[in-house]
């Protein structure tokens, strides 16, 4: 296992994060300059980095993941130009400039979605395709293609996203809550952590346990995010607070009120972190970074 911190793995991926994106005839340029616009706009690069790190950890090459790692941020930027349009949760700001939608308009801005939607399958299939004369580097490959699909679509970030539209202005109960937000959020993370970790060779118990602290943490993010936009610094976050009350939406501060919201946020890291607690020192970054994600919703 390579001595990474996130800083390093983070890096990496910023350094190839647009080599897998398509070709694109110069007739169509705008869709490619959207695209990138919302893709070299900064973030954390949490989702790639567990993707390399799972890989990592589960004694993969990090250098043969970089196609993944990119296709699931490739992915998540889809998700978050789609979120922001004034048919979803209509936002100005992410990541402290423009949206998308504000600097290329709605049509443009929902191209460009699709286009990093595709492009990110693209990615996953021109690496498989390398490997049709290797059948176990092409199964690792077809397992970590099938968790990203699975959990940005129907059974992961799509259903968690129109339940959340759906959930707007009603009444919400604690199991449509969390069904809310283990999709809409929780999924996409444990997708990568599952993809990374199937890129490698890990055990049975090594998979569940990933897996464990991967819903764990997903899930303990978004109510971190729910608790930011009531509490957090605009400026600090890249994007205006009170969105959530002020689109009725479906929450844990408003359902269970802030002090509750964090004692579950303390009570999921702790999960996270438990369920990796037999690795040591080897699961380090994974821990450091469920703790750090708690200090921010303090």
């Amino acid at each position: 296992m390579n001595d990474y911190s996130y800083e390093d793995y983070r890096k990496l991926v910023e350094d190839h994060l647009t080599d897998f994106l398509p070709d694109i005839d110069h007739k169509c340029i705008t869709l490619y300059d959207a695209m990138k616009y919302s893709l070299m706009a900064g973030g954390k690069r949490i989702r790639p980095v567990l993707l390399l790190a799972a890989c990592d950890f589960c004694g993969g090459n990090i250098q043969e993941a970089l196609p993944y790692a990119c296709a699931i941020e490739y992915i998540h930027t889809y998700t978050l130009i789609h979120d922001d349009l004034p048919c979803m949760d209509d936002d100005d700001l992410r990541r402290g400039i423009p949206t998308n939608h504000k600097v290329y308009g709605e049509a443009v801005a929902t191209l460009a979605g699709d286009g990093l939607q595709s492009a990110a399958f693209e990615t996953l299939h021109r690496d498989m395709l390398l490997y049709f004369d290797d059948p176990d580097s092409l199964k690792k490959r077809v397992g970590a293609a099938y968790e990203i699909s699975k959990g940005s679509g129907c059974q992961g970030v799509v259903s968690g996203q129109i339940a959340d539209m759906e959930a707007e202005n009603r009444n919400c109960s604690q199991e449509m809550l969390d069904f809310i937000h283990i999709n809409k959020t929780a999924a996409l993370i444990t997708a990568a952590v599952r993809a990374g970790a199937r890129l490698g060779d890990p055990t049975t118990q090594m998979l569940a346990d990933l897996t464990h602290y991967a819903e764990n943490l997903g899930l303990a993010f978004q109510i971190c995010d729910d608790i930011l936009d009531v509490v957090g610094d605009e400026k600090e976050m890249g994007k205006r607070t009170g969105a959530d009350m002020q689109s009725s939406k479906a929450t844990y501060p408003a359902l269970y009120g802030l002090e509750n919201s964090r004692k579950r946020l303390a009570e999921l890291t702790d999960a996270a972190v438990e369920a990796l607690s037999p690795y040591y020192d080897n699961a380090q970054l994974f821990t450091s970074l469920a703790h750090e994600m708690a200090v921010r919703g303090k």
